[in-house]
């Protein structure tokens, strides 16, 4: 599990789920991200609305995740 090892995160971590997920209950992301949370572990959660596994994949999700990777690793804001 995850959540198991959430402690020892030392990165940066973003988690996205999506709302109607058949496929990874979206309870299993929010038991990690209160796993993250019970070990004061910064990370950044992405909730998408009516959307299922692919939610990560979405336009919406597809240019937060892009804008994560610009901020945590080229240090930078993103400028779309």
């Amino acid at each position: 599990s995850n959540g198991t090892h959430a402690h020892r995160l030392t990165g940066k971590l973003m988690l996205v789920v999506g709302e109607l997920d058949r496929n990874v209950d979206p309870a299993s992301t929010m038991q990690v991200a209160n796993a993250l949370v019970k070990a004061d572990k910064d990370f950044d959660l992405l909730v998408v609305p009516g959307a299922g596994h692919g939610a990560a994949e979405t336009p919406y999700a597809s240019r937060r995740r892009m804008d994560f990777y610009v901020r945590h690793l080229l240090g930078c804001e993103p400028r779309w």
